[in-house]
């Protein structure tokens, strides 16, 4: 049963996606880079080459306090028939999903290269577990809807297509801590207006703000875990 407290943070989490559709032009170039230090926005990360002209660009990030080791179990075991995505499971439910987030490891549902990560059932957005350093980072790419197939790279002038990457990188601190970074890329053609208002006006700011969300979950499931 949905708790009050799940309430109001899903809630929460519906106006934060709101504030940020409607005033995306004063906040797109804060959000693009929530948390980030240093060089994080500009340094290069495993699968920056799969798209390598993006038209949108994330990188957010977060500082947990334990080791890679110990937040590795927690992200490769996402998606919606394993671990769920960390965030706001009730909107994503509202939007029949069929999400649930684990608040435990299980072994059996850790990704391999090759392995589907789907945001909710068949016919909802899935991305494909394209290449991997297992304990250290995790790439993701658009799959078709019903094959699941990452389609191939865009060739020159190709006039229709979607390519999409999704990178989570483990960087271990001096002080034994991990910085979690997230980076995806997309790229699409026609660039056309109504694309523009999808991909841009409303996917960008929405995935942020799940995105957001997901990663200070998983920090919070780290930091509780036994070490």
């Amino acid at each position: 049963m949905t708790s009050f407290t799940e309430i109001l943070e899903n809630a929460g989490g519906a106006l934060m996606i709101i504030g940020t559709v409607i005033f995306r032009p004063l906040l797109v170039s804060r959000y693009r880079r929530w948390n980030t230090i240093g060089d994080e926005t500009t340094r290069n990360l495993p699968g920056d080459e799969r798209v390598p002209t993006p038209l949108v660009t994330q990188t957010l990030a977060v500082t947990i306090l334990t080791s890679p080791a110990s937040v590795w179990p927690w992200l490769a075991q996402i998606g919606q028939e394993r671990g769920g995505m960390y965030s706001y499971e009730l909107l994503e439910n509202i939007a029949r999903c069929q999400m649930h987030n684990a608040d435990s490891i299980v072994p059996e549902w850790e990704l391999q290269v090759g392995a589907l990560v789907r945001l909710g059932p068949p016919g909802y957005p899935v991305h494909k577990v394209v290449d991997m350093e297992h304990g250290r980072w995790l790439l993701l790419a658009g799959a078709d809807l019903k094959t699941g197939e990452v389609p191939d790279l865009p060739t020159p002038g190709q006039a229709e297509y979607t390519n999409y990457s999704w990178v989570f990188f483990l960087q271990e601190r001096p002080d034994g801590s991990t910085r979690l970074i997230t980076r995806n890329h997309l790229d699409y053609a026609p660039r056309s207006f109504a694309l523009k208002m999808i991909w841009e006006w409303f996917t960008d700011p929405i995935g942020f703000v799940m995105t957001r969300k997901m990663l200070l979950e998983i920090k919070q499931r780290a930091e509780k875990a036994p070490v």
